[in-house]
């Protein structure tokens, strides 16, 4: 990680706005290797989901199959999650780098989730981890952006363009961490 990293969390209220706005992320230029997105996954005898790797490709079925097929197309990493408090949690982009980082460092502590430490480890105050795995509990999706202040500024506009519910900047430097803006 850079010695100084940003982060913009959108909060959406479904897949179609999340996907909507990876897309023109995607669109804008944006690198797609700084994409994470969070979203709770469903196991219900009526909406079977899973997942399997194919080498570079992640391939889906269920509810949410196609949108998480076109997201594992879009972003560099990808994993599920069972998280003890939210459920069975689906994950792409660098966030899996973190989290699994967060289990193998015993970062989580606290009472923060695994999701929890690798949100604190980017920056994000405990509080707003707190709101988000709320939010991924009330079955939102959750879109970060990580990169320097100017990407992250330009892409919390697109997220609020694209129906995110809610949009905050987090800064993370080296040891020190604060919020910038709500």
């Amino acid at each position: 990680m850079n010695p100084t990293q940003h982060s913009a969390v959108g909060l959406f209220n479904n897949h179609e706005d999340a996907e909507l706005a990876v897309k023109e992320l995607q669109l804008s230029g944006y690198d797609m290797t700084k994409l994470s997105v969070v979203g709770k996954d469903y196991h219900t005898e009526e909406h079977v989901i899973g997942y399997y790797n194919t080498g570079e490709r992640m391939a889906t079925w269920g509810k949410f199959g196609l949108f998480w097929g076109t997201i594992w197309g879009l972003l560099f990493g990808s994993a599920f999650f069972l998280i003890p408090g939210i459920g069975a949690v689906m994950v792409g982009g660098p966030l899996v780098s973190w989290i699994i980082g967060a289990l193998e460092t015993a970062v989580v502590t606290g009472g923060l989730t695994a999701l929890g430490g690798a949100l604190a480890s980017i920056g994000i105050p405990k509080d707003s981890v707190i709101q988000y795995e709320s939010a991924l509990k009330a079955n939102k999706f959750l879109l970060i952006v990580h990169g320097t202040r100017l990407e992250v500024d330009q892409a919390k506009d697109i997220l609020l363009h694209n129906k995110a519910d809610s949009a905050h900047v987090h800064k993370q430097e080296l040891a020190e961490t604060t919020e910038l803006a709500s």
